[in-house]
């Protein structure tokens, strides 16, 4: 009981193009002269790269301090300044080369460069010192995707401020809870923000979470005007972004700060549902957020760079507000929906603007194959040159579709392994060195010691799945947990297993090459007639069949088996009831045992027109997991995009 089962068979293999090879950043040979420097000195290979990437305002004599293991230190002698990192080292350069260009709800178009940005930065993070917030005080930022967002957190940095960013979906019961734990002393948030077609209200969501109590330590409340909506206001509390600004200088001394200072504090949810405020660094988190920009995307000085994600999670932090940045990239940013007003927006989004790298989630990438597998051919995605995926595991059918349909089989894609704790990419292929097979996110990038383990902490031979772990500390690592360490050390570093690995949460296998597969959460992991099944791999085979867009599998109790498997289906068609329903489903089962066997076999299939999903399109599986039970949802469903699909998943096929 202590592997973890691999049914899945994926051979195909994609080299590097020769073209590819000769202008990265990495190529094979320096992927493993890399590693090899990292095996021979550890602290020695991340203090090169630290000297040779970061502008230090006090340089660093102490590279990795491991004395209060698992609270690690990195570079902790040593001062610098994240925003300083991402915008004056520009300035003497490139000050006029676009350091953002972003792209409204209604398609209307700003574009900054990064003179421009650092004196925006500059001018509010003058603005959050005249209502006397200094370093060390914790902000909370609830705004909209948009160059506003950037510039809060670009000046909360400057001036040492702690950031925490609460994405715009969340209910007011949320922002509470974050604020309360955090102890903000200020909310910048907007009126409201623009998400296809409609205007959705933020300010309102504040006084809510205000008013619940506990936010004694609150100063005021920055309001963005973005939608020109109504708002109730609090003359004494509440300011307007551009009266505060409003003839300040747009210049701005930064404020050093140690490497270890924490630069933001961002909430996820925990297996108990309470928010853990996962505790980040300054140097240790923006050295691997630029060098996996590097290293990652090959950035170059003339690619569009544009990830997806929101700034409310880890993804815009690393490769939205930091990593670009730190890069001094060009990067596109966008408000609302990929469906918004057409199916086509993203494609349409690559064309207009020439994007060059284009990263996003697999969800987003299934939901695009369901309303248009041939809409991206329709556009001129020329410009393309990488592809990324980010966020869960990728199906290897939407991986080639990714692949063929709108990387015309000539864009690598990095499958990136990473995590809100990680704080970087952990594995991942490099474009120039990696020979890529769909659905495998290959090896770890250089200088991480990641393995796979039993439930004693030993290496499982290849072939065999187990525990994802991280053998070695890496900089960018979460530090603690906001207000609770003990939590921090028995979540990430389990006593059984030692103490001293990082537990990634992941079922993960690798195969006979060594590529790394990851299976899903180990909280997901199947228990089925003694076989331990990771969900990942029979999702993929659902995905596999021509007639499905999108599937979740999750374990329900069963007599016989112990548990059984039970898929939520998404198909390319309409939702069928009855006895086409019942078809459909026997098809499927048959189907799945042929790609990887009876064992995995659904034992209930349920279809809707959608998963349920938070408006980030992340897949709420504890929710699936009540309805698979027949369990009464009491979970919060306040950020669930289409709530309306629950009754559908009820009826068991």
């Amino acid at each position: 009981m202590s592997t973890i089962e691999s049914v899945m068979h994926e051979h195909r293999l994609f080299e590097p193009a020769p073209e590819w090879v000769a202008q990265a950043h990495l190529s094979k040979a320096d992927y493993a002269e890399m590693c090899a420097s990292a095996e021979a000195d550890y602290a020695g290979y991340w203090a090169k790269l630290a000297r040779d990437n970061l502008v230090w305002h006090k340089p660093f004599t102490q590279t990795l301090d491991e004395t209060n293991a698992p609270f690690y230190k990195w570079f902790a002698d040593g001062q610098l300044n994240a925003s300083y990192n991402c915008l004056d080292r520009h300035l003497g350069t490139t000050p006029n080369r676009l350091a953002v260009i972003f792209e409204g709800d209604d398609g209307n178009v700003t574009k900054v460069t990064y003179k421009e940005l650092y004196h925006r930065v500059c001018q509010f993070a003058n603005g959050l010192k005249s209502l006397g917030i200094k370093s060390g005080d914790r902000v909370l930022i609830y705004l909209p995707m948009s160059i506003e967002a950037i510039v809060a957190m670009q000046a909360c940095a400057r001036i040492g401020a702690i950031h925490s960013v609460v994405f715009g979906g969340f209910s007011a019961k949320s922002v509470n809870e974050r604020i309360v734990d955090a102890g903000a002393k200020l909310v910048i948030t907007a009126d409201g923000q623009f998400r296809g077609g409609k205007e959705i209200s933020l300010k309102p969501a504040v006084d809510e979470a205000l008013a619940m109590g506990g936010c004694e330590d609150l100063k005021g409340v920055i309001v963005y005007r973005r939608t020109g909506g109504n708002v109730v206001w609090d003359a004494k509390r509440d300011m307007w972004w551009h009266d505060l600004v409003s003839g300040l200088p747009t210049d701005c001394e930064p404020t050093w700060v140690d490497a270890e200072h924490p630069l933001f504090i961002l909430y996820t949810s925990g297996s108990t549902g309470k928010p853990k405020g996962v505790q980040h660094s300054t140097g240790g988190f923006l050295l691997q957020a630029l060098c996996s920009m590097k290293w990652t995307f090959d950035i170059k000085t003339s690619d569009v760079f544009w990830c997806t994600a929101d700034v409310g999670w880890i993804t815009g932090h690393s490769y939205v507000t930091y990593g670009p940045l730190a890069a001094g990239a060009t990067e596109l940013i966008f408000e609302g929906v990929p469906t918004y007003p057409r199916a086509s927006r993203f494609w349409e989004m690559i064309q207009r603007h020439k994007v060059t790298i284009f990263y996003t989630a697999p969800t987003a990438i299934r939901s695009l194959i369901k309303l248009g597998a041939d809409l991206p051919k329709q556009f001129d995605l020329s410009s393309l040159r990488l592809l990324g995926s980010v966020g869960e595991p990728i199906n290897p059918e939407a991986w080639m579709w990714y692949y063929t349909t709108v990387g015309g089989s000539r864009c690598p894609i990095v499958d990136t392994w990473w995590q809100t704790e990680t704080g970087a990419h952990m594995i991942s292929p490099m474009p120039g060195a990696t020979a890529l097979k769909p659905g495998s996110c290959s090896f770890p990038l250089p200088g991480i010691q990641a393995a796979i383990v039993d439930e004693t902490g030993h290496d499982v031979e290849l072939g065999k799945g187990g525990f994802l772990v991280i053998k070695r500390p890496w900089p960018a690592m979460i530090r603690t947990i906001w207000n609770d360490p003990e939590r921090y050390k028995t979540s990430y570093f389990p006593a059984d297993l030692g103490g001293r690995l990082y537990l990634a949460g992941d079922g993960a296998n690798r195969d006979l090459d060594g590529y790394f597969w990851i299976m899903g959460r180990i909280d997901d992991v199947l228990n089925v007639s003694g076989h331990r099944l990771g969900t990942m791999e029979i999702e993929s085979a659902l995905v596999a069949n021509p007639h499905v867009a999108e599937a979740a599998v999750v374990g329900r109790p069963d007599d016989l088996t112990g548990e059984a498997v039970c898929a939520f289906v998404v198909l390319k068609q309409a939702r069928p009831t009855g006895a086409d329903a019942d078809k459909i489903a026997k098809e499927l089962r048959d189907w799945v045992a042929k790609e990887i066997g009876s064992i995995a076999k659904p034992k209930d299939i349920r279809f809707g027109e959608n998963l349920p999903k938070t408006r980030s399109g992340k897949i709420m599986r504890r929710l699936l997991r009540s309805i698979a039970k027949d369990e009464v949802i009491t979970q919060d469903v306040s950020t669930l995009e289409n709530p309306g699909i629950l009754d559908q998943l009820k009826e068991v096929n």
